[in-house]
């Protein structure tokens, strides 16, 4: 029989114990152990003791409403007398407050001890934290619901998949297709593809690449819809997922259609421009070229388009473009191209190898429909058009050649009475060359001050007194001598040289007017015929005050002449003008009388002294009665408005003598005295101041 030694036995017992609490202590799980009878602690390690702010023994004794207060042993009362009566185990879980002042989430699990008779005489708590877990969940859920947000939020579609299969998608994506996520999910991404695509998009997937690209995909509808594909891989729950942004192309696509469409078409007409219209006529030249076939090239520029605008303002005119535009390609087949070059330029290539007598026909046809009225803001307005012609191949290769002869031959049909088409001759090139050259020597001339003035004297009908003088300008070119007006005007006007040369005019004039008159040569208006450009360039009237007030001239040393023509542009404007003109003392007549279209409703509103009779009506009296009846009424009608009249071009006494006869104010023509320059007009006053005396 073996002998146990008591103390060794306690001994022992200590070590295990020490070993035990050791153990329980190095645990990751709170342990305690409450007796049923009055629920007192009678165990706890390290753990339960300072998850509750206390130690090992301190908390002996204690209540477990003592230790985790008495809100929270009213929540687990259930579940304590649950284990105690029904003898099974419970779990928990609930939170308490962290040493960082945040929250801690604590698993609680209740142990009933039973005794060998089956009684339930207290209960093991094991406490596990299980923050890191909760946070980790609660990041997860927050992370999806951000995820699911930004998918329903994004205004582009995203589309997930796991290994080919739809596992979900935004509504954009399934407007993009047309269909509801049930009808998706769990189906493969391919079915949704453009069936074109289909084998380009699989080696995408197949391949895992993170790539953006271009597809299309397929609408419930069978419709083919361009997108941009941004595939990305990501991580989601352990698992390897495809994220597919499906990015609507449709718009950029419009975009990208509507700025080609801009930069090749004009915006106002919707016609393309000149830049599209070369390309194409770049490329038809070489086929028109091997097979042999001519193409007819039509230059149409509108006549006085320019009066519509000053007239009727830009929204006018911008309306009348659009008409002319629409009225061109009505009149045209389906395979000619018609472009608008800018301004009031169209141009127009006729499909097809025609003959030169179809072409005609068709300018003709172009004529007519262009002309006709048009009605904008309550008016009714017409332009007409001059057309120019050049045929391939025979008047150019390129299209450069081509436009530009077709341009010169337009300026010809021009210079010919407007409203008329020209085919293009070789001819007109040399003339285009002699103008440019002209133009170039007349910007010369203007810088090196070659342009004298002339005067020819104005004479009174009633008693031979000089009423005036009109300046008369000359080209004194050094090669070629004194060259008159009509050789270089029509040009300078047509190349806006008429303004520098019409302002020297002007103030040579004044100028001029102011030497004769402090000499006591002359104290009578020179009259100064002006440009239409110089007479509606901005503050004509402005310059004309300051160039008296600098010359200190009387405005009543000035006459202004306008032609008909002038009159006829925007009344308003013009009305103000000359009554600003008359208030400074200049004086406004009108040259060329009767040849014209000007509304007596308007002239007899407008500030004008006199009306200069053409020299054509002049020039057959007195035997040509259709010019006897013309200028008769002529003189009969200014009278009636209170106006003086002014005979051009009096050769004969004959002429005189009809005119004066018939109460004509005034005369100027060679059969008094022709143009003379500043000196020789000077001796002629000198010698009738003689004879007068």
């Amino acid at each position: 029989m073996n002998v146990h030694d008591p103390a060794e036995e306690i001994v022992a017992l200590r070590a295990e114990v020490v070993q035990l609490r050791l153990l329980a202590n190095n645990v990751p799980v709170a342990i305690a152990y409450f007796e049923a009878r009055g629920y007192t602690c009678r165990f706890a390690n390290l753990g339960y003791a300072s998850m509750f702010g206390r130690d090992e023994q301190s908390v002996i004794g204690l209540t477990f409403a003592q230790i985790i207060g008495d809100e929270a042993a009213r929540q687990i009362q259930p579940k304590v007398d649950t284990i105690l009566r029904e003898h099974r185990s419970a779990s928990y879980e609930r939170q308490l407050p962290a040493a960082d002042g945040g929250t801690r989430w604590i698993e609680v699990s209740l142990l009933p001890h039973l005794d060998a008779t089956g009684t339930a005489v207290g209960a093991f708590v094991l406490i596990a934290d299980i923050t890191h877990h909760r946070r980790a969940e609660l990041a997860l859920r927050e992370s999806e619901e951000r995820l699911a947000k930004f998918m329903h939020a994004s205004a582009e579609g995203i589309v997930f998949h796991r290994g080919g299969i739809v596992t979900d998608a935004n509504p954009p994506a399934l407007a993009l297709l047309g269909r509801t996520l049930p009808e998706v999910l769990g189906q493969p991404a391919l079915d949704f593809v453009a069936p074109d695509q289909r084998e380009r998009v699989g080696a995408v997937m197949a391949a895992g690449s993170e790539i953006t690209y271009e597809t299309a995909v397929q609408h419930r509808d069978c419709t083919r819809l361009p997108v941009e594909f941004i595939v990305r891989t990501m991580e989601h729950h352990g698992e390897r997922l495809r994220m597919t942004i499906v990015r609507d192309l449709r718009d950029r696509m419009a975009d990208q259609a509507r700025i080609h469409h801009l930069a090749h078409h004009d915006a106002l007409t919707g016609l393309p421009n000149r830049g599209a219209f070369i390309d194409r006529l770049e490329g038809l030249l070489p086929y028109a070229r091997a097979r042999g076939a001519t193409l007819a090239l039509l230059f149409i520029d509108l006549d006085h388009f320019k009066r519509v605008n000053d007239s009727l303002g830009h929204l006018a005119g911008d309306a009348l473009l659009q008409t002319v535009a629409h009225r061109i390609t009505s009149a045209l087949r389906v395979g000619d191209l018609v472009a608008r070059f800018g301004g009031d330029e169209f141009v127009v290539l006729l499909s097809g190898d025609q003959p030169a007598a179809a072409v005609r026909e068709v300018a003709h046809k172009l004529l007519a429909v262009i002309g006709a009225p048009v009605e904008v803001e309550g008016a009714s307005i017409s332009v007409t058009p001059s057309i120019g012609i050049s045929m391939f191949p025979q008047d150019g290769q390129t299209p450069d050649a081509l436009i530009k002869h077709a341009d010169t031959a337009m300026y010809h049909a021009k210079s010919r009475g407007r409203a008329d088409c020209r085919f293009f001759e070789p001819v007109m090139a040399e003339a285009a060359y002699a103008d440019l050259a002209m133009e170039s020597r007349l910007a010369q001339a203007i810088r090196d001050r070659e342009f004298v003035l002339h005067y020819q004297p104005q004479l009174s009908l009633h008693d031979g007194a000089l009423v005036g003088c009109e300046a008369l300008i000359r080209w004194a070119h050094p090669e070629r001598g004194l060259i008159l007006p009509d050789a270089f005007i029509p040009l300078a006007e047509s190349r806006r040289l008429m303004l520098p040369i019409g302002d020297w005019v002007l103030r040579e004039a004044v100028a001029q007017a102011r030497r004769w008159h402090l000499a006591g040569l002359a104290s009578v208006p020179i009259a100064v015929n002006l440009s239409t450009t110089q007479f509606q360039s901005v503050g004509f009237v402005d310059a004309v005050q300051r160039l008296l007030g600098e010359q200190g001239v009387e405005g009543r040393l000035l006459e202004i002449e306008l032609t008909e023509r002038m009159l006829m542009d925007e009344l308003a404007s013009v009305r103000d003008s000359l009554e600003r003109l008359r208030a400074l003392g200049v004086r406004i007549a009108v040259d060329d009388f009767g040849t014209g279209y000007t509304s007596l409703g308007h002239l007899k509103s407008l500030p004008v002294d006199r009306l200069k009779i053409d020299r054509s009506f002049i020039r057959d009296l007195p035997g040509d009665t259709g010019s006897a009846a013309i200028a008769g009424a002529v003189i009969q009608m200014a009278h009636g408005l209170g106006m003086r009249t002014l005979a051009e071009g009096v050769e004969t006494a004959a002429q005189r003598d009809w005119v004066a006869a018939r109460g004509c104010d005034e005369l100027q023509g060679n059969l008094e005295a022709e143009p003379m320059p500043a000196a020789a007009f000077e001796d002629w006053l000198r010698a009738r101041q003689s004879r007068q005396n």
